[in-house]
């Protein structure tokens, strides 16, 4: 491009962004297999994908690089592979499929809210709890993809532990946010009321 301007999509983070997305269906296609093998190659994917959620943020606010496409894709990339992840550890049995639907039921409610919230042109800011919740969740599921015992440790165990963790941070994370929806509608709603 002239001047040797990136266009706002090809940026590095949003590459980071769709590079995490890309690594849904290889993760979908590693869990069809339930060997001790694959299992950890699936958790070194899910690993690395993590660690580029990370530095795709770190880079878009160092460098200034924070474009729509990215705020829009980064969310979505992270609730497609933890996702896509969660419901293909139900199959072999790692986890409990109420669980799973905590997790994304959850995603999908909070989503919708910030979008009606955005319609009305209010943000809602994601909670110093929903970054606890985002924790829990990459540790429960790194134990859950590794599940065997490795250095006389059990991961599957470690792995649900981090999962009730997050199932019960996940449902007070969620009521927050209904919370602070519900309070930012009611005042849009006085303040309509009070315009007329």
């Amino acid at each position: 491009m002239p001047g040797g301007h990136s266009s706002p999509i090809n940026t590095l983070p949003n590459k980071l962004t769709l590079l995490r997305i890309a690594c849904t269906p290889l993760m979908v296609v590693l869990l069809c297999f339930s060997g001790k093998t694959s299992s950890f190659v699936a958790a070194l994917l899910f690993g690395l994908a993590s660690i580029t959620d990370l530095l795709d943020g770190f880079l878009a606010r160092r460098r200034k690089m924070v474009t729509n496409f990215g705020k829009h894709f980064d969310p979505l990339a992270d609730k497609l592979l933890v996702s896509a992840t969660l419901i293909m550890l139900i199959p072999l049995g790692r986890v409990e499929a109420w669980m799973v639907l905590v997790i994304i039921g959850r995603e999908i409610a909070v989503t919708g809210l910030r979008g009606i919230a955005s319609s009305e042109g209010v943000i809602l800011t994601p909670t110093e709890i929903s970054k606890k919740k985002t924790v829990f969740q990459f540790v429960a599921i790194l134990g859950l993809l590794l599940h065997y015992e490795y250095f006389g440790i059990d991961f599957h165990a470690v792995g649900m532990v981090f999962m009730w963790l997050a199932v019960i941070v996940t449902l007070w994370s969620g009521i927050l946010y209904f919370r602070k929806f519900w309070f930012v509608l009611d005042r849009e709603e006085i303040h309509i009321r009070s315009d007329h």
